[in-house]
């Protein structure tokens, strides 16, 4: 009896999963198009073309490798299963373990679940890590990962003395900088086809169509790992937190929609920097700033998503109720040049890199005390790599703090200063980041320091914000400082500041 592999839309690759030990002469393949799911919210139109047009291409490739593949368009995933097994007439059905709650629920009794090893990090092996420790610190589980994956290591010490190289590693953008161009993918027939249904739809739908920013094969996928390791990996590591108005990528590698699909997986791209890495002329900062982001955090997001549940998502504590900015979904909504840089970028290209996503967007959203769950929404829709497992650690533990430290320490805020320093947005800007109180006050800046005045009280035995709250107490113009927020948060909700 032939079994049947269902492959969901983030376990694009043959070599891992249910798809691991899977036979054209033997099994089925059902691939499905959940009609729910893309009418569920307003997506990036590029998000839902890329998840797309990448799922019916790696089904075109298990078709010429010999499977017999059904790809179906369904009001649900759990529709198209149970239509597939009725036609077939099959009654086992498996699949590697969802990368969400949702469909882990909504399949749970209908498939078998072989583990998910799409992670370099088993679920079960995080939790027990995590059972293990005082506090969730990621730099503690980074350093098990690189001992355990022997990277950058000289036996049981890290190579160069140091475990992390943050320090070389947060300059701002250069002056006279020359940026070597970014690898264009060209739009085959399949992905023009794809991005004319979608524009033909009835979806909501909102940003710029592709253009050729991003790939929806494996062979782009590897295409973008050795562009990155060529072109870029170098100079990844000094400006990786930096933000400029002269280039929207910097250096970064623009792997994680790949990734975060399936079309690579982490193996094969620590294999190939580690490989790149001992050729002996990339710097160690950037080689470890790097491999950071795939072993450690990515690993680590991924095991907090499943090890604090998923009621975890609606966590609040900090009791932030406001809606959604209109900033958010319209950049002309915003006089604040940051601000209205990062929404254009991700109208163009539903990307933006880690900073942005911090320390403008999440730092705009908590300070104006936006309601967590609306901001999540918001970044599940607009970013090419967001996931459930992405977003809610992201947005609920580190952006908004609104977990009460169960994840960071401190919550992750600034005022125009930080951004001033790491980036040129404010040249030019309507507000200045030096200014508290004003019509041209900075509302960062403004709107960190009534932040702090506002839950001094929540972080006083915070040993981590006793720098922050001591510049709070002696700020001399407090008072003015809290009555200008109240114009200013209803100017960011009405859309004029």
């Amino acid at each position: 009896m032939k079994r049947a592999i269902f492959v969901p839309f983030d376990q694009l690759h043959r070599e891992y999963g249910a798809l691991a030990d899977a036979d054209p002469k033997k099994d089925l393949i059902i691939f499905v198009e959940s009609q729910r799911m893309l009418k569920s919210r307003t997506w990036h139109i590029q998000r839902l073309w890329f998840m797309i047009s990448a799922a019916r291409h790696f089904a075109h490739e298990l078709t010429a490798a010999g499977f017999k593949v059904t790809y179906l368009k369904a009001e649900s995933s759990r529709a198209g299963i149970e239509t597939f097994m009725k036609s077939e007439q099959i009654t086992k059905v498996i699949a590697a373990a969802p990368n969400s709650y949702r469909m882990s629920q909504e399949l749970s009794d209908l498939i078998e679940f072989i583990p998910n090893d799409h992670f370099l990090t088993a679920r079960e092996e995080f939790a027990e890590w995590a059972q293990s420790q005082k506090s969730l610190l990621m730099e503690n589980f980074y350093r098990n990962q690189r001992k355990k994956f022997d990277l950058l290591m000289d036996g049981d010490k890290p190579t160069g003395g140091a475990w992390n190289f943050d320090k070389e590693n947060r300059l701002p953008p250069p002056k006279n900088y020359k940026y070597p161009p970014y690898l264009m993918h060209e739009m085959d027939n399949l992905d023009k086809e794809v991005l004319e249904e979608l524009k033909n739809s009835d979806l909501k739908l909102w940003g710029n169509p592709p253009e050729k920013t991003w790939g929806t094969t494996k062979t782009a996928a590897l295409k973008q790992l050795n562009y990155f390791l060529d072109k870029h990996f170098t100079e990844f590591g000094p400006y990786e937190d930096a933000m400029t108005t002269e280039n929207w990528s910097l250096h970064h590698s623009l792997l994680s929609p790949y990734l975060n699909i399936g079309l690579i997986h982490a193996h094969e791209v620590i294999a190939a920097v580690r490989k790149r890495y001992q050729k002996g002329d990339i710097p160690l900062a950037s080689c470890e700033g790097f491999i950071r982001q795939v072993i450690g955090w990515r690993e680590y997001i991924n095991g907090v998503y499943w090890f604090f549940g998923q009621n975890y998502r609606e966590e609040n504590q900090l009791e932030l109720q406001r809606p959604l900015l209109p900033l958010f979904t319209d950049p002309a909504k915003t006089k604040m040049a940051c601000v209205s840089t990062q929404i254009k970028d991700i109208q163009s290209r539903a990307w933006v890199h880690h900073i942005p996503r911090l320390m403008v967007l999440s730092n705009i959203a908590l300070l104006a005390g936006i309601k967590p769950q609306e901001f999540l929404d918001w970044m599940r829709e607009v970013f090419i790599d967001a996931a459930d497992w992405v977003m809610v650690p992201n947005v609920i533990g580190m952006g908004m703090h609104s977990d009460g430290g169960q994840m960071m320490t401190k919550p992750y805020i600034s005022g125009g200063s930080y951004i001033s320093k790491m980036s040129n947005y404010c040249k030019g800007c309507a507000y200045d980041p030096k200014l508290r109180t004003g019509e041209t006050a900075c509302p960062f800046t403004n709107l960190y320091w009534n932040f702090l005045s506002e839950n001094q009280e929540r972080f006083a035995r915070n040993h981590r914000m006793f720098q922050q709250l001591n510049g709070l107490r002696r700020l001399k113009d407090l008072a003015e400082v809290k009555k200008e927020s109240g114009r200013i948060l209803d100017g960011l909700s009405k859309g004029i500041i």
